[in-house]
């Protein structure tokens, strides 16, 4: 492990993993020592297109040439973060016609919790058990695990939650609530997929109680389950949305879309209810707009569906339980935690990137560029296995059922 890193760039877990990176290109990421690894994680969702794309880096070039950053967000006319937001409105719903561009998602769900509170004067903020957000000290109050912001405590107050797919407690949706966020697949709590009606059912409560319904897409969105957002599959329309991750191409982006009349809240009482200096960076903006445009005009999206059943078809085994979530966000689940990071760590030896989710620790995210070819993923996905059959001989305890 480089100690410089360790001594001079602050940590996020106890064991890193330590990576020393020299390049990275399409599916593939390099380390120093000109080592090669399949990458089946693709930045957390976020290289949607892979590692340097080349239609992003020649968008980001161009727009550097010109200029880069000029003023604070929403003052002047600059066409990339114009155009991004063009395209984006035009691939919504009609009520989804106003975005505001972040730098993350999730500054965007720190934006679309303060919406939602001005538009309806409430503050009762209602989330899931096992969300997750954010790590903001607004999006920590709605993260759905206990645990993970005890520490942090006091946090925003008002906060509630329900279980995800569970159909009775919607009804706590009431008339003091201003909002619920659900993610449309939930992320760290091991891709659940929402059941049949689910989605529709919480937006009739929002609909009957004057709450608003706000949905995050930060990670199933911009094509990764083979529509550009999860929702289109449920026939609803949330009253504010939120995106960022993939919709940068590997760049940091976010953005809170709601209706012209809702965000028109945040321009007085009071007046810049919600400003960034960086959001809407045009430079960023470009390679939204190149990342956005490229999943819209191509055929990534209808080949997600093979891809998908590529991947469970290559990783039927004994000891994965199953295959949790939907497109090229999978996870799959073994027997235990210990399992998972044997597996995790022992991939990444053998050349092959694979990773954690947050609150479910027996998963494995599986979450490739949606360029991947099927190649790739047959790769990846021998490795994978040949890393759970060592694993398994090396961890005695398992019981496979």
């Amino acid at each position: 492990m480089n100690s410089e890193f360790i001594q001079c760039q602050a940590q996020t877990s106890i064991h890193p993993m330590g990576l020393e990176i020299a390049s990275a290109k399409g599916s593939y990421i390099y380390d120093k020592s000109e080592k090669k690894y399949l990458d089946f994680v693709a930045g957390v969702s976020a290289n949607t297109l892979g590692h340097s794309p080349k239609v992003v880096n020649d968008a980001m070039i161009e727009q550097m040439n010109l200029y880069t950053h000029v003023m604070v967000y929403g003052e002047f006319v600059q066409d990339k973060p114009l155009e991004l937001a063009k395209l984006l409105v035009a691939n919504l719903p009609e009520t989804l016609n106003s975005v505001y561009l972040t730098n993350s998602g999730t500054e965007a769900t720190e934006g679309a919790l303060k919406l939602a509170k001005r538009v309806t004067g409430r503050f009762e903020i209602i989330s899931a058990k096992l969300a997750y957000h954010g790590n903001s000290q607004g999006a920590m109050s709605i993260a759905g695990k206990e645990s993970t912001k005890s520490a942090f405590r006091p946090l925003i107050p008002g906060t509630k939650f329900i279980a995800f797919n569970n159909f009775e407690d919607i009804k706590k949706i009431t008339c003091d609530t201003a909002g619920i966020i659900l993610e449309s697949i939930q992320g760290s709590a091991g891709f659940v997929v929402p059941v049949e009606g689910y989605l529709k059912a919480v937006k009739e409560r929002c609909e009957e109680v004057g709450a608003l319904l706000i949905l995050d897409e930060i990670q199933s969105g911009v094509g990764r389950t083979g529509k550009l957002y999860e929702f289109m599959n449920h026939n609803i329309a949330p009253d504010i949305f939120i995106t960022g991750k993939g919709l940068g191409g590997g760049m940091p982006i976010g953005a809170f879309i709601s209706s012209r009349e809702n965000m028109s809240k945040l321009v007085e009482n009071p007046k810049l209810g919600h400003i960034t200096t960086f959001g809407g960076h045009p430079v960023i903006a470009a390679a939204g707009l190149a990342t956005l445009k490229t999943v819209l005009e191509s055929d990534l999206m209808q080949k997600i569906s093979e891809k998908e059943m590529l991947i469970r078809e290559k990783l039927k085994h004994p000891a994965i339980h199953s295959i949790r979530g939907k497109g090229l966000m999978l996870a799959a689940m073994v027997e235990t935690p210990e399992l998972a990071t044997k597996v995790i760590l022992k991939s990444m030896e053998k050349g092959l990137i694979l990773f954690w989710l947050l609150f479910e620790g027996r998963a494995i995210r599986i979450t490739p560029p949606l360029t991947i070819s099927d190649e790739e993923i047959i790769e990846g996905c021998a490795l994978l296995i040949e890393s759970l059959n060592e694993s398994l001989n090396e961890y005695a305890p398992l019981k496979i059922h």
